[in-house]
């Protein structure tokens, strides 16, 4: 899979889901997160729709304390709405 550009993505949207649930359904993560307040972070690309997935200043990186493993509040980031309409459809073809 090509690296895919997420400069400029800003939040759109979020929706809470267990994490084994939501690698269940779109993969193993496939992005960086920053290290710091993020900690696990998908990117998808499709029609031009550019759209991240990741978890924001509740994990490990950013607390000290918990795991990966237990998160369920995601953020979803984009350049517009289309990226919450593009992870709607991701998460609704499984």
């Amino acid at each position: 899979m090509d690296k895919v550009n997420t400069n400029g993505t800003s939040l759109r949207g979020q929706f809470d889901m267990q994490y084994a649930k939501l690698v269940e359904i779109i993969g193993e993560p496939n992005a960086e997160g920053d290290g710091y307040k993020t900690d696990v972070e998908w990117a998808f690309e499709r029609d031009g729709v550019v759209a991240t997935v990741y978890n924001w200043k509740d994990g490990p990186n950013y607390t000290g304390g918990g795991r990966v493993e237990d998160l369920t509040e995601w953020h979803i980031g984009g350049h517009d709405q289309r990226a919450v309409e593009l992870i709607n459809v991701l998460i609704h073809e499984h």
